[in-house]
């Protein structure tokens, strides 16, 4: 069975910044539009009128908007983007080549900034997958995670894993089990 997964509205200010958890907010207005083309694609499909989101602000606010509107809204930890530790927050450009071509030499175990691995996110992520859903909102990493487990098996180097879907895109997937 498949479930659809939208990536967050596009956040502000962030231009050239490593964001994972950082918890940065996302025009008003965009939140909504997103809302509006959840409960669009909800209707479309006969879905259940449920939402979980990532707990940060810029997936979270998308699902208050749906709760407005009658719908429930769960948020769980799990639909989090890639903790980066100490390069969270921070300008490519200052974090440097050097500490980015040492994560991306083992980039399946190698935590970034002292964070969380990609072979931690594509557990948690396919936990997630184990369990019945519909609609979704969460981050790129998080949907590259969800993408590479659906088409692969084993860990991702750097070349292979997914290109970061859009902000506001909407991602069909297949739930694992």
């Amino acid at each position: 069975m498949n479930f659809a997964v939208w990536r967050h509205p596009s956040p502000a200010s962030v231009a050239g910044r490593c964001i994972g958890r950082t918890d940065v907010g996302v025009d008003r207005r965009k939140a909504k539009r997103l809302a509006h083309r959840v409960r669009q694609w909800a209707r479309h499909h006969r879905a259940a009128r449920v939402v979980i989101t990532s707990p940060l602000q810029r997936a979270a606010v998308v699902g208050r908007w749906l709760a407005r509107w009658g719908w429930k809204h769960r948020i769980d930890a799990r639909l989090s983007e890639l903790d980066f530790g100490a390069w969270d927050g921070r300008l490519w450009v200052d974090i440097g080549a050097a500490p980015v071509q040492a994560w991306c030499a083992d980039f399946a175990r190698h935590a970034p900034g002292g964070g969380e691995s990609v072979a931690q996110l594509l557990q948690r992520c396919d936990a997630f997958l184990r369990e019945p859903t519909c609609c979704v909102v969460a981050h790129a990493g998080w949907i590259s995670a969800a993408l590479w487990l659906n088409e692969h098996d084993g860990e991702p180097g750097a070349a292979q894993w997914p290109v970061a879907v859009r902000c506001a895109s909407l991602t069909l997937l297949h739930r694992r089990g």
